[in-house]
């Protein structure tokens, strides 16, 4: 792996958001709506005694822990669009770039745009409800990471199906991540799932993070057997992702369908 080409790629991603007001306020703008209506929500069945105060800390750490799964899957798969929608895709790859590169650089994009979403959210999170983020202590980086790298995996996962079926795929970018939320147990505990749905849940590594953050935030201590069952099942799924991607891409590649993206 050549980090001259990453960093380059790295400058290019960037570029799009410090040269667009547009991407800029897109990127701030759903994560903000979400904590506001999640939050004032909660505020309402607080007043109208029909939660109990804890209530409101599970559901805001839930949506910003969802929001960066979502954003880390959204980070491959939206450059990749970004290429496509530019007619940039064949000027990618038909440069020395290797696939592995091209995925570096989106991680390194997608994580500073997490870490700066978060921050504001963590702010804002703080200010309108008195939330504190880090009251879970260290237990908070484990649960992040795993999230990181789930979002990862799928993103790798959606990239390549929308290489192998073309831009009419496109809907998949937004859509995967939303199809998999009712089943790993965001805004509910798993124990809320029908029992014939629980052991669908308990295979997605999103789930253990949830359950784990509602552990942490019940004064239960860090959820070990949580963090280590997301962190095997990350593994697992990043490998398949990996793996898929690059059998996609070949596929691709030999069939001309890169030539066809940004065409269609």
């Amino acid at each position: 792996m050549n980090w001259r080409r990453v960093g380059a790629l790295i400058l290019r991603y960037t570029f799009l958001y410090t040269r667009s007001m547009p991407r800029i306020l897109e990127m701030f703008f759903w994560p903000v709506m979400d904590l506001l209506v999640w939050g004032f929500v909660t505020m309402y069945l607080l007043k109208a005694g029909k939660a109990v105060p804890s209530y409101i800390t599970f559901l805001i750490g839930s949506m910003i822990f969802w929001d960066i799964l979502y954003r880390s899957q959204q980070a491959i798969t939206i450059s990749f669009l970004e290429d496509v929608w530019a007619r940039n895709l064949l000027n990618i790859f038909v440069a020395p770039i290797r696939v592995s590169e091209f995925i570096a650089a989106t991680y390194a994009v997608g994580f500073v745009k997490i870490m700066v979403i978060v921050a504001l959210l963590t702010v804002l999170a703080f200010s309108l409800y008195s939330f504190n983020l880090f009251i879970m202590g260290i237990s908070l980086i484990p649960l992040f990471v795993n999230l990181l790298l789930m979002g990862w995996a799928i993103g790798m996962m959606t990239t390549a199906l929308i290489v192998r079926l073309g831009q009419s795929a496109e809907a998949l970018a937004w859509g995967i991540p939303f199809l998999i939320q009712p089943v790993c147990a965001v805004f509910y505990p798993l124990s809320i799932l029908p029992k014939w749905l629980q052991p669908v849940s308990l295979a997605i590594p999103a789930t253990h993070v949830f359950e784990g953050m509602r552990q942490v935030l019940e004064n239960k201590g860090m959820p070990v057997g949580h963090l280590w069952a997301a962190f095997g099942l990350n593994l697992l799924y990043l490998a398949a992702g990996a793996l898929i991607f690059s059998r996609m891409f070949q596929v691709a590649r030999r069939k001309g369908l890169l030539a066809k993206l940004g065409t269609q």
